[in-house]
């Protein structure tokens, strides 16, 4: 059975599933390649509110498929540059993304898997998983903006020597660096992930996405472009359906709404 990306709806969350059971569900340029359309489409759905990505198999992702290496070593580089744009427009589909997308990991993470799981918003992992940035294992050096993703997220030291070792570290490390949200038992990660993206949905969808888009662009702002892109953000809350909403809730004490805003 070849690897493919099971795509589903679960009501008003979009869950996409990883599955190749002889490989650990690796990816390859045929899941990107499908992949990122699904995420861009989820993203101008209005009837999809939160997205989940996992993988079947009892694992997330265990990188590319390292069994095409030998053959991908013999391709031309337009070749091998076209396979690696698969994956890297997957991860900025998510990134760019206005709703909110959530990782469900179990077991393994390793190579693209991890910087897939960075590339979502929010990661649920089980205790028992570990994050391996196994690219210096077998010579290559990482791709899918693990580096940069790392970066932003932890010191500098132990980023180099996550890469230069690729050693596995494990869940409750990376839960108490702030890099992993919420840990669960092992074979709980995505109850728990669909747990948050419904919560996710309940909210105010034009504010998540600008919310999103302020945390991206945070890191390479100074701090006086970051004020100048906030004000802008909040001044299109303040006309926006939404807070309409938002406001009324909290001064007759109920629960808002969001989704009434999507309705006029």
């Amino acid at each position: 059975m070849p690897a493919d990306l099971h795509i589903e709806r679960r009501g008003e969350i979009l869950v996409l599933t990883l599955d190749d059971p002889e490989t650990r569900n690796a990816v390859t340029q045929a899941i990107g390649e499908k992949a990122a359309p699904a995420i861009v489409d989820a993203g101008s759905d209005p009837a999809v509110r939160a997205i989940v990505l996992t993988g079947a198999n009892g694992a997330f992702c265990s990188g590319g498929n390292v069994g095409n290496f030998p053959e991908r070593r013999q391709q031309p580089r337009s070749v091998s540059m076209a396979s690696i744009g698969a994956l890297h427009a997957w991860i900025e589909a998510m990134r760019a993304c206005p709703k909110p997308v959530i990782a469900a990991v179990e077991r393994v993470a390793a190579g693209a898997g991890v910087s897939l799981a960075l590339a979502c918003d929010l990661i649920v992992s089980s205790r028992e998983a570990r994050y391996v940035v196994a690219y210096v294992k077998i010579g290559l050096s990482p791709d899918g903006g693990a580096t940069a993703t790392l970066m932003r997220l932890l010191p500098r030291h132990m980023v180099t020597e996550l890469c230069l070792f690729g050693d596995p570290v494990d869940a409750e490390t990376l839960h108490r660096h702030g890099v992993v949200n919420r840990l669960t038992e092992p074979g709980a990660a995505l109850d728990e992930a669909m747990a948050l993206a419904n919560r996710l949905a309940d909210g105010p969808q034009n504010a998540i996405g600008r919310i999103k888009r302020l945390i991206d662009a945070a890191p390479g702002n100074s701090f006086g472009e970051q004020l100048d892109m906030e004000a802008g953000f909040i001044t299109e809350s303040f006309k926006d359906e939404e807070s309409r909403i938002g406001f009324e809730a909290f001064l007759n004490k109920h629960k808002p709404d969001f989704r009434k805003a999507g309705d006029l």
